[in-house]
């Protein structure tokens, strides 16, 4: 049985796919000996925020045209994922990343550079041959001092990319344990964007914990490949 999508059918997929892995130790912390992969979607995302956020405030064209570019290259697309609280309603949320604005904002900074101006036009039309990676999209918005809590399931072997991107106005602490608590990756710093990637030993559910620790609410996004 190949299982490739989670909606719907993940706790199915978990189950029939986990039936030969029942064997395995599962008491230890669920990372394969391969705990890194081959950067994809996510990855793309979380460092093209990086990239616009130093364009932006260096007022530097090529810098937001290369944050454009890798935003183009990824389909977003919109999920509902089991989350504590539980979301009320994603009918509308808008996506965090918009390649189109970004250009709108190379163009901006490029003035009349008409060498500038041809760079953004070939990269844009590059995006229109598709998109490279994709990233599956989930919203939420924290008050401060606020927990949430979702519940992830990941295939064995299998790498898994996740990331939270904030809206800037807070910062947002996140640690991602396994089935048994165990850690497997941790952030505390002073932002509220956080990439993780790694690669289960086992198929299982893996908790996200997000919490709110600025003053201010922020509106982020969870996303995973």
């Amino acid at each position: 049985m190949r299982c490739g999508v989670f909606a719907g059918i993940a706790g199915l997929c978990l189950s029939v796919a986990g039936h030969a892995a029942r064997a395995q130790d599962q008491t230890g912390v669920n990372l394969g000996p391969d705990a890194k992969g081959g950067r994809g979607g996510v990855a793309m995302l979380a460092q093209a925020m990086d990239l616009y956020g130093l364009g932006w405030g260096q007022k530097d064209a090529l810098t937001v045209l290369a944050a454009a570019r890798l935003v183009g290259a990824v389909s977003l697309r919109m999920v509902t994922q089991k989350k504590t609280p539980e979301i009320a309603t994603v009918a509308g949320a808008a996506l965090p990343v918009q390649a189109g604005a970004m250009f709108a904002e190379a163009r901006k900074l490029a003035g009349e550079d008409e060498t500038l101006v041809g760079l953004i036009e070939g990269a844009e039309a590059e995006v229109a041959f598709g998109p490279l990676g994709v990233a599956r999209v989930s919203p939420s918005t924290l008050a401060s001092g606020g927990v949430d809590l979702w519940e992830i399931p990941l295939f064995g072997a299998s790498y898994a990319e996740l990331a939270v991107l904030g809206d800037g106005r807070s910062n947002l602490d996140v640690t991602v344990t396994d089935q048994n608590g165990n850690t497997v990756c941790l952030d505390v710093g002073a932002t509220d964007r956080v990439f993780c990637d790694f690669t289960p030993a086992w198929n299982g559910y893996f908790t996200v914990r997000v919490e709110n620790v600025g003053d201010g609410d922020n509106s982020y996004h969870l996303l995973m490949n």
